[in-house]
């Protein structure tokens, strides 16, 4: 009997010991999980944080760049256009050799006139909005190929693209950084760029021939920095290919749904 009791008793203090241990573990794990959670969404408030200051800063450069733009049209374009009629009205009393010159002088003033409001509208974020992804593009490969330096090729497969409009407008600021990156540094003389409007998604190329973009450039430009800041706020993907003196690929996908 006592040998009967002494395994009884080595069974239940097993067993009660056993319990402890599972009682541990299960509140081991319970921490590890809480603990996993907390990490999860500070990384999540951290994220959208993140996020929420990259809107904003691009919700100030877009009111300062239609505030820009409106300017350009209302008071330099104005100004522009009355020193051109003053020209034609001078035109009238000038000796032939003069009209000339003045009749140069008026042209020349034109051309500043159109520049200015093409200008005006690649910076307004709400003729943006209204008038579309590609015809906003169109109209910034029309300015660049008025520099004659650099031939453009746009290809697309589709002329209204239906995405939401902020995002439009968000894509096309992307675009246009990347156009200005490559006239600035490209050194290339032809430029290329391929939108595919896919029914689960857009898909935009940018193609140059130049001298490529050093590796420490292609991660540590804060022109590349804020693309890549615009691509995650709309969930983009943001890709580069270049080698040195072969040119760069920059391609954007995003996704429609």
């Amino acid at each position: 009997m006592k040998f009967e009791g002494s395994e009884m008793l080595i069974i239940f203090s097993s067993l009660i010991i056993l319990m402890v241990l599972m009682m541990m573990i299960l509140i081991y794990v319970g921490f590890l999980r809480k603990k996993t959670e907390l990490v999860l969404q500070k990384q999540q408030n951290e994220l959208k944080f993140s996020q929420e200051l990259a809107l904003s800063q691009i919700e100030m450069r877009e009111q300062t760049l239609s505030y820009v733009g409106r300017e350009l049209h209302d008071d330099i374009g104005q100004k522009l256009s009355v020193a051109k009629m003053m020209t034609n009205k001078m035109n009238a009393t000038l000796q032939p050799d003069v009209q000339v010159l003045a009749k140069e002088l008026s042209e020349l003033l034109s051309e500043c006139i159109t520049d200015i409001r093409n200008l005006s509208k690649t910076f307004n974020t709400d003729q943006i909005e209204h008038v579309g992804l590609i015809d906003s593009i169109e109209r910034e490969v029309q300015r660049i190929e008025k520099l004659d330096f650099i031939t453009v090729r746009f290809v697309f497969n589709s002329h209204d693209i239906d995405i939401n409009p902020k995002h439009a407008l968000i894509l096309f600021r992307m675009v246009q950084e990347c156009l200005n990156n490559v006239l600035k540094h490209s050194r290339s003389k032809k430029l290329e760029i391929f939108l595919d409007d896919g029914d689960e998604s857009l898909d935009i190329r940018i193609v140059d021939f130049g001298v490529g973009i050093p590796k420490n450039l292609a991660t540590e430009g804060s022109g590349l920095r804020n693309i890549k800041n615009r691509a995650s706020i709309i969930k983009a993907e943001f890709l580069i290919s270049s080698e040195l003196n072969e040119g760069t690929e920059i391609r954007i996908v995003y996704p429609k749904k």
